[in-house]
């Protein structure tokens, strides 16, 4: 069976984003330089995920700052007080929007849907004229298949003539609204912006993903009667009343990308669990649809193999972005009958260790809470 990641942090497993970013902003370093250190920890999370056996690797969720800015400049967004004349977007004006200058005020932020991650907010307007303006999303796809790896290019609006060009054959398309309450004109709307899409997508396989909740009764039904899609990706962690709704019907010969490991918490997934999610997700759809993937982009820490200092029981509860991706993994061997017995053996001690300890269940705070 298929793996699938949605997104992987970008940070880097000791920072080295955030340190090459402030070096470039305090004038120590210069943009060659902190181009090099993006370009190192994008090759070096693509190859971890391809070494770990995941198939639908992602592209383009790398950023030197916030993938819905990343968008703004991909579609030319740029608010008149920044001066900007046309062409590609430069990384003067790009952090002049995400941080202002001496002369002009940044781009307001706010919360990423119920996560602690914000975003910087489009201004958008009459006035606003559309340009494809960053082509960072075909730069990373390329950059990847030197490596001899075929990315799946990741948009949050689409993009698509020059990715098929470059040899995309699958792409995904992040569109969480999707889990808000939408009316029907919104709905309609969505519709009807991937029916004109329909001939530029001709050729690719489309995934579109959603996560961090349910997608409600009328969004499901808008999203599954989409022609040109190929496959679904769904938050399973959080959206219980999403999987009701797949038992429901699902469209055939679609493929379902089954969110079972939480990209939000640093848990250790229960993998005995999600294995049995997965074969019921398979009894429905067909065995051979389901991708096993990750709920949303990895929201977490990077790689535990770092945490020198941290107590090996505590440890062995755990998983960051790296854990994550091995998860994803073993989950889909197992689906194909690969199941790797140790490791799921070694995962349900973890667990019972996490359940039983003290240090999660303490009868004193117990008893303390009751009399409250």
């Amino acid at each position: 069976m298929a793996s699938h990641i949605v997104g992987y942090p970008r940070m880097g497993p000791k920072r080295e984003l955030k340190f090459a970013l402030e070096s470039f902003w305090d004038g120590n370093s210069n943009v060659e330089e902190l181009q090099q250190v993006a370009a190192d920890l994008r090759s070096a999370i693509w190859k971890q995920m391809a070494e770990a056996g995941t198939k639908y690797i992602p592209s383009n969720t790398f950023s030197y700052y916030d993938q819905v800015l990343d968008t703004t400049a991909m579609l030319g967004a740029v608010p008149a007080r920044y001066n900007w004349n046309g062409g590609e977007i430069e990384f003067d004006v790009y952090f002049s929007m995400a941080r202002g200058n001496a002369s002009v005020p940044a781009m307001a932020m706010t919360k990423w849907f119920d996560t602690n991650y914000h975003y910087i907010v489009p201004e958008l307007g009459p006035d606003v004229k559309f340009s494809y303006s960053s082509h960072k999303a075909v730069v990373e796809y390329k950059e990847a298949k030197v490596l001899g790896i075929n990315t799946v290019p990741v948009l949050v609006g689409p993009v698509v003539v020059e990715l098929k060009a470059a040899g995309a054959s699958w792409v995904q398309f992040d569109e969480p609204t999707l889990v808000k309450d939408l009316d029907a004109h919104r709905l309609q709307a969505f519709n009807h912006a991937y029916a004109e899409l329909e001939s530029s997508l001709s050729g690719l396989n489309v995934l579109i993903e959603t996560y961090f909740a349910d997608v409600p009764v009328e969004a499901y039904k808008t999203l599954t009667s989409l022609k040109v899609v190929t496959a679904y990706g769904f938050d399973i962690v959080r959206g219980t009343k999403t999987l009701d709704l797949i038992k429901q019907g699902f469209p055939s010969g679609k493929f379902l990308f089954a969110g079972v490991v939480d990209g939000r918490n640093i848990w250790a997934n229960n993998l005995a669990s999600s294995l049995n999610t997965l074969q019921a997700l398979g009894d429905i759809v067909g065995i051979d649809k389901v991708v096993v993937s990750t709920s949303c982009s990895l929201h977490t820490s990077v790689d535990l193999v770092n945490e020198t200092k941290l107590d090996q029981e505590i440890k062995s509860w755990l998983a960051f972005a790296a854990q994550k991706v091995v998860e994803v993994n073993a989950l889909a061997k197992a689906l194909s009958g690969q199941k790797d017995e140790v490791y799921f053996s070694a995962n349900a001690v973890a667990l019972a260790s996490r359940k039983s300890s003290p240090r999660v269940t303490n009868e004193v705070v117990q008893k303390a809470e009751v009399l409250i």
